[in-house]
């Protein structure tokens, strides 16, 4: 996930700085070219040992990595949520990209499930990620029909 400038300090550091992008611009390429149907294996020297030795990175790791990574070398702010975390009211809506009182509607609406801990709304990180998921896949299909429906009329 990705935030924005503004959101960028109350998650973290903030945003990369120059050095930063080009490292993790680096180590994407490392990992892209190393990056097999098995996942990537890492050669390193142990520095225990004085061996070498390797890391060997799943596939889902890699894909996961690289796509960190391509994020924090296009100079973007980067969080990660675990799925179990109980998200606030605004964080959850800085994640769908609206309004706090609109997200607040959509739970109203029972739309996304969440808890109520004493007058504060919680919504579990996987919840609010199957909503955003089942939003975006309905958005993608209008996409597509409106584009089917206009190649109609040229």
């Amino acid at each position: 996930m990705t935030i924005n400038a503004n959101m960028a300090e109350p998650f973290g550091h903030g945003l990369p700085s120059a050095s930063d992008r080009a490292t993790a611009d680096q180590l994407k390429q490392i990992l892209a070219v190393l990056r097999d149907n098995e996942g990537a294996r890492l050669p390193f020297r142990d520095p225990g040992t004085r061996k070498n030795a390797e890391i060997v990175l799943s596939p889902l790791m890699v894909d996961l990595l690289v796509d960190l990574l391509r994020h924090i070398s296009r100079g973007e702010a980067v969080t990660l949520v675990p799925v179990g975390q109980m998200l606030t009211t605004q964080q959850a809506a800085d994640i769908l990209n609206v309004s706090r009182p609109y997200l607040v509607k959509l739970l109203e609406k029972r739309e996304i499930d969440h808890e109520k801990v004493g007058r504060h709304r919680r919504i579990k990180a996987k919840d609010l990620f199957r909503y955003k998921h089942d939003r975006d896949a309905q958005r993608a299909e209008a996409l597509n029909e409106l584009f089917a429906s206009d190649a109609d009329l040229i």
